[in-house]
């Protein structure tokens, strides 16, 4: 039930942090929209970094499962494949692309913040293992944007008419031709 009430917390806090902005959102706001008091919220989350770190943490342990899993295979096409298949259904689900568009509109708020700086390094992490160092830099550089080209499919795509299901499939399989070459 714990983890209930702090998903619902996160979530909220999600919600109001893209529509109002982290530093213009305060945790009696959120507090407010969940129908609690202040010390409810503050026995889950002390503070509104605790939240954006909670949020990281279940990002940097998502990606991080899967920089272990790949380490565990030898660097073959269908390893790189999977990791694009898997990483592809991570993004499917976990309110990733809430948490994308918060951290995209709210930059400068969270810049420094540490456990944003640890997504970042568990992503370019991932990204390494998608090649070896001694593969020519125009090969590692396009399997790096194999992954980025499923975030990039989600919003470059929006204003398409097509479901999110068929953005996917789509960024899906111009990752899947990027990391095959």
């Amino acid at each position: 039930m714990r983890e209930d009430t702090r998903t619902k917390i996160q979530q909220v806090a999600l919600r109001l942090f893209i529509d109002k902005g982290y530093e213009a959102t305060s945790l009696r706001e959120i507090a407010e929209e969940l129908g609690v008091t202040k010390a409810a919220l503050y026995y889950h989350f002390k503070t509104k970094d605790d939240i954006v770190a909670g949020l990281a943490e279940d990002r940097v342990e998502a990606i991080a499962a899967l920089v272990r899993w790949a380490r565990e295979q030898p660097k073959t096409r269908r390893m790189r494949v999977e990791l694009i298949t898997r990483y592809a259904e991570q993004l499917a689900g976990q309110h990733h692309h809430e948490i994308m568009r918060f951290l995209e509109r709210n930059q400068t708020s969270l810049r420094d913040h540490p456990a944003i700086l640890r997504m970042r390094e568990t992503m370019l992490e991932l990204v390494g293992e998608l090649s070896e160092p001694q593969d020519p830099l125009a090969v590692r550089l396009r399997r790096a944007m194999a992954l980025f080209s499923l975030h990039a499919g989600e919003w470059l795509t929006q204003h398409y008419g097509a479901s999110p299901e068929e953005r996917r499939a789509a960024a899906l399989e111009v990752a899947l031709e990027l990391v095959e070459r």
